[in-house]
């Protein structure tokens, strides 16, 4: 019996891009961050969305069960961390009925002082969507409004406890399109044991029409999409800067 509720901003039936096979994808309300790029700025509200049990999002989930055989359930936000607590029942309660779990995270609100909240959270996680935004702290704080101390702190604990990652890092002319930067995100990406996946994602800019509905001011106004070609490159300076630190260089 489900005794936290969750703020819940939406939920997708079929979700085909937040982990492996086909998903039930739930996004949690509220967030720190102020990404230059974020097509969700409706998921910011920290009071916003509705309250929902775990049950009642299993039930939903169960509502297109076989067509989950290779998927799972991924919560995403917003940033679902800042309602830890709800995460965790609900990835236990999915664990407890043999279903994937999967947590697509900023890790912005990972500190020493919440340390074991977040090991029971990883005991019922089977992957982490870890987005790693800027690998330079102060680039990182201009880019969402806060550096990147917290973010990388936890990717470390997540490799350290061996909890697979897909790391994802979004391209955006002008902003994050720097190759000798990209190499510094792949060294310390390198560091990292447990990653299993690289995805480098086109910044685009289907989110301005929320920003207006909303009467906000879209900050990259002006700024074309990523071409592919350009995702390209930046994945290839990622993954020299992997493949040295693997090779000792």
């Amino acid at each position: 019996m489900s005794l936290i509720t969750g703020r819940i901003h939406s939920t997708e039936s079929f979700g085909t891009v937040d982990g492996p096979g086909i998903r039930f994808v739930v996004f949690l309300q509220g967030c720190p961050l102020r990404c230059k790029y974020c097509h969700n700025p409706d998921t910011w509200a920290y009071n916003g969305g509705k309250e929902m049990t775990a049950e009642q999002l299993l039930d939903e989930y169960n509502g297109c069960r076989e067509f989950y055989k290779d998927g799972g359930i991924t919560v995403t936000g917003g940033e679902p961390l800042l309602q830890i607590d709800f995460v965790t029942e609900l990835f236990e309660l999915a664990k407890s009925r043999g279903i994937h779990t999967c947590l697509d995270t900023s890790g912005i609100t990972f500190n020493d002082s919440n340390k074991d909240r977040f090991d029971r959270l990883i005991k019922s996680t089977d992957l982490i969507l870890l987005d790693l935004k800027h690998i330079d702290s102060a680039l990182h704080k201009e880019l969402t409004a806060h550096g990147n101390e917290n973010i990388l702190a936890f990717a470390r604990y997540l490799a350290d406890n061996n909890i697979p990652m897909w790391i994802r890092h979004v391209v955006v002319p002008g902003l994050t399109d720097d190759e000798e930067q990209h190499y510094k995100l792949g060294r310390f990406i390198g560091t990292l044991r447990s990653v299993k996946a690289l995805d480098v994602l086109p910044y685009h800019d289907m989110g301005v029409p929320k920003y207006e509905a909303l009467g906000i001011d879209y900050p990259l106004k002006g700024t074309e999409p990523a071409t592919k070609e350009l995702a390209l490159k930046t994945k290839q300076a990622i993954m020299r800067g992997i493949k040295d630190v693997r090779a000792g260089r």
